[in-house]
């Protein structure tokens, strides 16, 4: 995710998704400080993040098809 947003950002500077950055920065944390990421830090992804991102982007869905 944290790809795929940072690319389209790249494009759409104006792309309205909540915690952009953040998820960018996540992305990178785990990549590049992966030694720095603790299984306490994922979970709290999986259970507080992860569902507002999932409502984000059924929103941005409903959004482009109309």
């Amino acid at each position: 995710m944290g790809e795929a947003i940072n690319r389209i950002l790249k494009r759409d500077p104006s792309f309205d998704l909540s915690n952009a950055k953040e998820i960018i920065n996540t992305r990178n944390r785990v990549i590049y400080s992966y030694d720095n990421v603790t299984s306490e830090f994922l979970w709290g992804l999986v259970i507080k993040h992860i569902p507002i991102l999932k409502q984000d982007v059924e929103r941005l869905l409903l959004e482009y098809e109309k």
